[in-house]
């Protein structure tokens, strides 16, 4: 009888939207998967040691007059926090949004 289960690779997929987090020589880059969101509908917030990106994926697709016979993406608002183990005070920030995957790239204060 396990009373902590691991965390398997699905209980780590259900938080949307997937980050990628990666170190580089001068900072971090961060992958956010947004397959279906306008960046207009996306907010970034940075705080000391942590970033809070927020916004929604809405379903501009359904025709007037269509049901639906299936429905696996969600569409809704979302909220993810990523926290790092540094203090991001004075570190520069530069944003791309590329094929449905925001880069948020930090380059630390020296």
């Amino acid at each position: 009888m396990r009373f902590f289960p691991s965390e398997t690779g699905q209980e780590r997929r259900q938080q949307w939207p997937a980050v990628d987090i990666v170190r580089t020589i001068d900072g971090w880059l961060l992958r956010f998967e947004l397959a279906g969101v306008r960046l207009e509908d996306v907010n970034l917030q940075l705080g000391r040691r942590d970033i809070v990106l927020s916004g929604v994926r809405r379903d501009h697709m359904l025709e007037q007059g269509c049901s639906f016979y299936s429905m696996e993406i969600t569409y809704s608002r979302f909220e993810r926090t990523v926290q790092l183990p540094t203090d991001l005070s004075g570190a520069r920030f530069n944003l791309e949004y590329r094929d449905g995957i925001l880069l948020v790239r930090i380059t630390e204060a020296a």
